[in-house]
């Protein structure tokens, strides 16, 4: 297996390259599992976050990062768009999202509950990785339902041409890459 290595803070990290399709590998980073990364992503994220009410993020690999910003920033509550509606849900909204590490079509759903809280309050959206901006537009969705107010959309890293965009924030660039594992221009 190739590896794409990369900084952050005093951390380095091998991220696998899995193949998307003949000839487009990304590099798999997650957080799931790894609270120092999960810390030191959430420090430098909150560095650069504007002023907020609630954090957003979507289930699942969102969820270490949401969780370590808010318990750093000292909020006592953060939401997640789940992958599908549960028991204890008042309600829900639901967007359809495709996700480049999915591969298929999925719903997001937000909690009525939740959606009330963020009701005129300023969101910021985060995640662990934007790529296509599909998972992105899904939550920003969300938001728009629950009649939030988007404030920030910030990931830990930045995947092929989301790196261009000038309306997210985020700590790295990271490259697509050829089969062979050489970084896509």
């Amino acid at each position: 297996m190739k590896y794409y290595t990369m900084q952050f803070g005093a951390l380095e990290r091998h991220l696998p390259l899995c193949e998307v399709v003949d000839d487009l590998y990304i590099a798999g980073f997650v957080l799931l599992g790894d609270p120092a990364l999960s810390e030191e992503c959430a420090k430098e994220l909150l560095e650069i976050a504007p002023e907020y009410d609630y954090i957003l993020t979507a289930e699942a690999k969102g969820i270490p990062l949401a969780h370590e910003m808010a318990k750093q920033h000292g909020d006592e509550k953060y939401m997640i768009a789940r992958k599908g509606a549960k028991l204890y849900m008042t309600g829900v909204f639901k967007v359809c999202v495709h996700s480049i590490t999915t591969a298929k079509e999925q719903n997001l759903y937000l909690d009525i509950a939740d959606a009330e809280l963020m009701k005129g309050k300023r969101i910021l959206i985060v995640d662990d990785v934007i790529s296509t901006g599909e998972s992105l537009a899904a939550l920003e969705k969300l938001v728009e339902q629950a009649g939030g107010v988007i404030v920030g959309k910030l990931a830990v890293l930045a995947e092929g041409v989301a790196a261009s965009r000038d309306d997210i924030g985020y700590l790295q660039k990271l490259p697509l890459f050829h089969a062979d594992g050489s970084v896509k221009a």
